[in-house]
């Protein structure tokens, strides 16, 4: 069976389910990349602005300065990302129009 419908056993509904699968393959990896991305600006950002000294341990302001930097990151990254879903959700109705 090919992956794309070009086989001669492929029939429409297999074609389909396998374009799925490979999409929600996609999609996952794309979520997987995302996540790490995230981690690394929260890392790069935070650490950067909560320990300007790095030692063998936190302390409780740096603590409590990284817990609120990351809620705060996450929380910008989450509504930027609600946003651009939300227009390329309006994008897409105005290509299909």
């Amino acid at each position: 069976m090919s992956f794309f419908g070009s086989g001669s056993s492929s029939t429409p509904d297999s074609s389909k389910e396998v374009k799925d699968a490979i999409v929600k393959q996609l999609q996952s990896e794309t979520a997987m990349n995302n996540a790490r991305i995230l981690i690394n600006k929260v890392n790069e950002h935070c650490f950067a602005k909560c320990v300007p000294t790095p030692g063998s341990s936190l302390s409780a302001n740096e603590q409590t300065c990284l817990t609120d930097c990351m809620e705060k990151y996450i929380a910008f990254w989450n509504e930027v990302s609600r946003t651009h879903h939300h227009r390329m959700g309006l994008e897409s109705k105005k290509m299909s129009l």
